[in-house]
């Protein structure tokens, strides 16, 4: 059997019982080290479940799935995922080439940010399309996401932002001399994303388009969603773009229209409590 298992946000403890219990009898256990990250090491976990756990990069789960499937089909294989086995889309062609092979599979669910998120106050029905912001570059400033953001904007959806992580990353020039030469891992912060954000804005204005999101848009950062030094911050986008909210893995949510009952959980989390009462007035509703 090939089980994909969700280990949580937090630390190694996180994941459940069932989830456990197949780690401790499996044959072979994989820990997918690329969508996302926990708290701890691979070296935590060893500790905590007893027994080896094999990184699993990108090129192995895209390109080499051979090796994760071998023995699936007598013994048990697992997979471990930080937060939930289905966050990523990459997850579910796993499962796809399973079945294609034959394969028996479970998933074995556990939180993700796509629900915790939820810890700031804003409620989760009212959360639109997910968006994920990238790393831009001198050459390659991509924006599509704003569209999605604006829709959700529209409708008065909150919008839950992932941001980029870059592991295992080569140069172009490694890449094309096949010199397997990996740059420093990079996690993108709210900081950051926030300051890409503005920049859009500011590209609309000069097109002459009316932004969907301002500079005063109420916003929420999140980092280490799920551990003990968890942290949430609530301010205006400008605010944001000049937090800094300790180490990774970090989240945006740029705020839609807001009941009361998310204001007030989020004036507990604000920069300024002045100046977020003052702009978070244009998007309470009710």
């Amino acid at each position: 059997m090939f089980y994909l298992i969700g280990l949580g946000l937090g630390d190694c403890t996180d994941i459940t019982v069932k989830g456990l219990e197949v780690v401790k009898r499996a044959r072979r256990v994989y820990l997918e080290a690329y969508t996302s990250i926990l708290t701890e090491g691979k070296e935590k976990l060893e500790e905590f479940y007893g027994r080896e756990v094999i990184l699993a990069d990108r090129d192995m789960v895209e390109q080499q799935s051979d090796e994760l499937f071998s023995d699936a089909d007598k013994a048990d294989i697992a997979f471990l995922v930080v937060g939930d086995p289905f966050g990523a889309t990459t997850h579910s062609d796993l499962v796809i080439r399973a079945k294609e092979r034959g394969l028996q599979y479970k998933v074995i669910h556990n939180a993700s940010i796509l629900n915790a998120v939820g810890c700031c106050g804003l409620q989760l029905y009212s959360f639109g399309e997910i968006v994920s912001i990238v790393f831009w570059t001198e050459t390659w400033r991509p924006d599509s996401y704003y569209e999605k953001i604006a829709a959700n904007a529209t409708r008065g959806l909150h919008t839950l932002c992932l941001l980029d992580i870059k592991v295992k990353e080569q140069t172009i020039e490694n890449l094309m001399k096949g010199r397997k030469i990996f740059e420093p891992p990079r996690y993108m912060t709210v900081s950051q994303a926030a300051g890409q954000l503005l920049e859009i804005v500011s590209k609309k204005r000069e097109q002459g388009d009316k932004p969907a999101f301002t500079e005063e848009t109420i916003c929420v950062g999140l980092s280490r969603v799920g551990a003990d030094d968890q942290k949430i911050v609530s301010g205006t986008l400008k605010e944001l773009s000049m937090v800094d909210m300790g180490d990774p893995l970090h989240s945006l949510v740029i705020a839609g229209h807001m009941h009361p009952l998310e204001v007030d959980m989020l004036r507990g989390f604000a920069v300024d409590k002045t100046t977020f009462s003052k702009y978070s007035e244009a998007q309470q509703v009710g």
